[in-house]
C-alpha cells in the first residue's frame, strides 16, 4: 500500500473488515465490559440570566468541573442548534464523498494545512496498528483567509463551517472568560496570555460500525494538547469516554450540547490546579458516529508556563518550566504513535 495513500475508510469501494491492522494488542484493547457506571461529567447550564449571584454559581460550577473532571457538557450555549445541525451534515457529507475526491486531502504529512490522515499506534516487534477512524483537520482562525483551503465539496460544506466557526469563536470567547474569572484572575486574562492571534484548528472524526469493538479503538488514549477544546458529537451514537479515578466513564451525547475539554496549556497555565485528562474514543458494531472538534490553543510563538499569580514558592511553587509552544508542539509529534506524556516533559523536577 502507498504510504501516502492510507486506506479510506468512508464510501470505501473495499467492504470495510477488522484486519490485523486494526487490532489492538490485549493489553491495549478498551475491556467494554468494565466501563464505569458512575454518572457521566458534569452538565452545566450557562444561562446564568445574568445575575450577580447566577454568574457566581456558574463559574463554581466550571471550577469544580475543570478542577475534578477537566471535561464538562454545556447547554443554553447561544449557538444555535440549526448552526450545528447544518455543520454536522456538511462534515457527514464530507465523508461520505467517494474516496478518490477526499484522495486530494489524504497525507502523513502533519505540517499540512489541510489533511485526511489516520492516528496509529505503535506496537511492538509488529506494524503500527490503526485506529478505526478516519480524520479530516484544517485551519478555522480568520475564516475569509483560510476558506480557499477547504474542500469545494459537498457544496455547502465552506458556508456551513464559516457559520458555525464564527458562532463557536464566540462561544469560546465566553468560555475563557468563565475560565480565568474561576482561576481567581482577569475575564480577559487568558485571551490575552494565549496570544493574538491564536492558533485554530479543527477536528472531525469519523468512526463507521465496527465488527469487533472489542478489539480496537476509535481514537487511542489521549489528552489534546491545545488549551480548549469544544465539542460536537452524532446524536444518540455513545463513544467518547473519560479517565475517572481509574475508571473510564462514557460521556453519553446530551441534545443541544457541546462537550468541554481541558487540554495540556490550560493544566501547565493553572499549575495543575486544572486538569487536562486522559480520554478515548470506542466504537460500535451498528452505528456510525462523527464527532467535530474546535481546538483553541496558543500562538506558537506564546510563552507558556505557570501563571505568576498563581504560584508561591512555599504553598504553591511551579510544577511547569516555561516553554514556547511550537517547543510543546515539536514534543507532541516526536512522541507520536505512543501513548504522549507530552506536558511531563517540562515537568520541573523536585
Amino acid at each position: 500500500m502507498d504510504q501516502m495513500q492510507p486506506f479510506l475508510m468512508a464510501n470505501s469501494t473495499i467492504p470495510l473488515s477488522l484486519t490485523s491492522k486494526f487490532i489492538l494488542p490485549e493489553d491495549k484493547r478498551p475491556q467494554l465490559a468494565q466501563i464505569s457506571s458512575l454518572a457521566s461529567v458534569p452538565v452545566i447550564d450557562l444561562n446564568d440570566n445574568g445575575s450577580k449571584n447566577g454568574h457566581d454559581l456558574l463559574v463554581q460550577k466550571i471550577s469544580q468541573a475543570c478542577e475534578e473532571y477537566g471535561f464538562f457538557q454545556i447547554i443554553n450555549h447561544g449557538v444555535p442548534q440549526e448552526v450545528c445541525d447544518r455543520m454536522m451534515t456538511a462534515i457527514t457529507d464530507f465523508f461520505e464523498l467517494p474516496s478518490q475526491e477526499r484522495a486530494e486531502f489524504v497525507t502523513e504529512d502533519h505540517t499540512k494545512q489541510v489533511k485526511v490522515f489516520h492516528y496509529k499506534v505503535k506496537v511492538e516487534g509488529q506494524e503500527k496498528v490503526s485506529m478505526w477512524s478516519e480524520t479530516f483537520s484544517h485551519p478555522w482562525h480568520r475564516v475569509e483567509d483560510s476558506a480557499h483551503l477547504l474542500p469545494k465539496n459537498p457544496p455547502k460544506y465552506r458556508e456551513a463551517f464559516g457559520e458555525y466557526a464564527n458562532e463557536v469563536g464566540t462561544l469560546i470567547t465566553r468560555l475563557s472568560s468563565l475560565i480565568s474569572v474561576a482561576l481567581g484572575l482577569e475575564k480577559d486574562f487568558l485571551q490575552k496570555k494565549l496570544g493574538d492571534p491564536p492558533a485554530l484548528r479543527t477536528q472531525a472524526n469519523y468512526y463507521p460500525p465496527c465488527p469487533n469493538p472489542d478489539l480496537t479503538l476509535g481514537l487511542t488514549i489521549h489528552t489534546d494538547p491545545q488549551a480548549l477544546t469544544v465539542l460536537q458529537q452524532s446524536a444518540g451514537v455513545t463513544g467518547l469516554q473519560v479517565l475517572k479515578d481509574g475508571e473510564w466513564v462514557a460521556v453519553d451525547p446530551i441534545p443541544n450540547a457541546f462537550v468541554v475539554n481541558l487540554g495540556d496549556q490550560m493544566q501547565v497555565l493553572s499549575n495543575g490546579r486544572f486538569k487536562s485528562v486522559h480520554h478515548r474514543a470506542v466504537t460500535n458494531k451498528t452505528q456510525l458516529r462523527v464527532s467535530f472538534a474546535m481546538f483553541y490553543e496558543p500562538n506558537p510563538e506564546t510563552v507558556i508556563g505557570p501563571i505568576e499569580d498563581l504560584i508561591d514558592e512555599v504553598e504553591n511553587p511551579p510544577i511547569y518550566g516555561s516553554y514556547r509552544y511550537a517547543e510543546f508542539v515539536q514534543e507532541f509529534y516526536r512522541q507520536e504513535g505512543t501513548r504522549r506524556m507530552v506536558k511531563e516533559v517540562f515537568q520541573l523536577t523536585k
